[in-house]
């Protein structure tokens, strides 16, 4: 290559003095009488020029197999893609719904945590104050319902009364036969006809008297050692209850006569040939607390009148053991409120 380029230089150099020797013969004549300078031409190496590579046309088959080709690569990456998507929403959908399950459970945990167990009904008529059959199951008794379901039932604390001017309760006792029943939850007196109250328009007649131990009823939060409970009912069946409280005092002499006649075993009656007068366990003021409520015993039956009394009444110490002996504890405990109204006597 250096030859190459050398070579045509020396051409040119030739060609360019032969072209212009004519017009300058003297000016040659009197440059060769100069000293000779030596002229070194500024050449520059052509560079080789650099082709782009001939691309031939592909055959209509080669490019037909070229774009499947490529069309088969596309589609494997959307293939993929596809499935990386798909298995991304299936482990989604596998997480939220573990987490639903987690939540159910959990759910169920804390309700099995903090609901009662399920006891199953039971029927038959024994019921007691205690156990699988006391007040807190009684409900479970088909033919009870109404202890468990009922929204009016008895006792309840006797609390923020509404104090009205409460027309008085007429009292017509007299002294009556009688016998005494211990039916196996209480002392029951059974007293012949005649007995009523009078009381908004209606007349109820006193059919029975009982004992609790303790009082039931509460005032205040307040209860007392015992109550008795006089039941009345009017000609259409209504019910209605007079409670007077008993508290800890002097003898009373209606609670020493039904004690004189107790029965040696229970479910026996003994039947006296004297008389009792119910009068006597009354105080001699007569204010009262009323409500509607319920039987404090199965089946408690709602729609009851009760009528509270404000004073209470007294019975001795030896009085209250005697009865303590046979029923220590004979209460039901105390029922919602479930917002009734109070009333009260100023």
């Amino acid at each position: 290559m250096r030859h190459l380029i050398a070579l045509f230089v020396c051409s040119l150099v030739i060609a360019t003095a032969s072209a212009n020797e004519p017009a300058h013969a003297s000016a040659s004549a009197a440059a060769a009488l100069e000293p000779a300078k030596t002229v070194a031409p500024s050449i520059k190496p052509a560079l080789p020029s650099i082709k782009p590579p001939i691309v031939l046309p592909l055959s209509p088959a080669a490019q037909a197999a070229k774009d499947a080709e490529a069309e088969a690569q596309l589609s494997a990456k959307i293939a993929t893609r596809l499935a990386a998507m798909r298995a991304n929403q299936i482990a989604r959908a596998a997480a939220a719904a573990n987490a639903r399950k987690a939540a159910v459970r959990h759910k169920e945990a804390v309700a099995a945590v903090a609901a009662p167990p399920v006891v199953p009904p039971y029927h038959g008529n024994h019921w007691s104050y205690e156990g699988e059959t006391g007040p807190a199951n009684w409900g479970r008794n088909p033919d009870w319902a109404q202890c468990g379901i009922g929204t009016r039932q008895s006792p309840i604390d006797l609390r923020d009364g509404m104090k009205v001017d409460l027309e008085q309760i007429m009292f017509d006792y007299k002294p009556s036969s009688f016998n005494v029943t211990d039916n196996g939850h209480t002392i029951q007196v059974n007293l012949s006809g005649g007995n009523y109250i009078s009381l908004q328009g209606r007349s109820y007649e006193l059919i029975q008297f009982h004992f609790h131990r303790p009082s039931e009823e509460r005032i205040n939060g307040k209860g007392f050692e015992m109550v008795m409970h006089m039941v009345h009912k009017d000609s259409e069946g209504k019910l209605a209850v007079v409670a007077v409280l008993l508290e800890r005092g002097k003898a009373q002499n209606l609670i020493q006569t039904v004690w004189n006649n107790l029965p040696l075993e229970k479910n026996d009656t003994v039947a006296p040939s004297i008389v009792l007068d119910p009068a006597e366990i009354l105080p001699a003021k007569r204010d009262y607390f009323t409500y509607m409520g319920s039987l404090t015993t199965p089946p408690c039956s709602e729609g009851v009148l009760w009528l509270v009394l404000k004073e209470p009444m007294q019975a001795s110490p030896a009085q209250m053991a005697l009865f303590a002996r046979l029923y220590p504890l004979n209460a039901r405990p105390i029922q919602a409120n479930s917002g009734r109204v109070i009333k009260e006597s100023n």
